[in-house]
């Protein structure tokens, strides 16, 4: 029994997506990004950052913006350093 041709296109495609599957994906794409991703090291701090959202009036937040691009580590370097000494100065609060 010979087979239609929309079943003969179905196997092909079959066929095809079985191959690239299995062909796995190469170094140009994304794959080779990730390993350069893994190979940086990270700082044990920045392996358990929580995610916090607060709201600010615009003026402080501006402010908070300038200092941050002169801060090593960025904002969220200056946000933890500014609520670390916050919390450390006011321990009953």
């Amino acid at each position: 029994m010979s087979m239609k041709k929309t079943d003969l296109v179905k196997n092909l495609a079959k066929k095809l997506d079985g191959k690239m599957k299995t062909a796995g994906v190469p170094e140009r794409f994304a794959q080779g990004s990730t390993a350069a991703r893994r190979a940086r090291p990270s700082s044990p701090a920045a392996l358990h950052l929580e995610p916090v959202i607060c709201r600010l009036p615009p003026a402080l937040a501006q402010r908070l913006r300038e200092r941050a691009v002169a801060h090593e580590g960025g904002m969220h370097a200056l946000m933890a350093q500014a609520l670390e000494n916050w919390l450390t100065a006011n321990p009953g609060n």
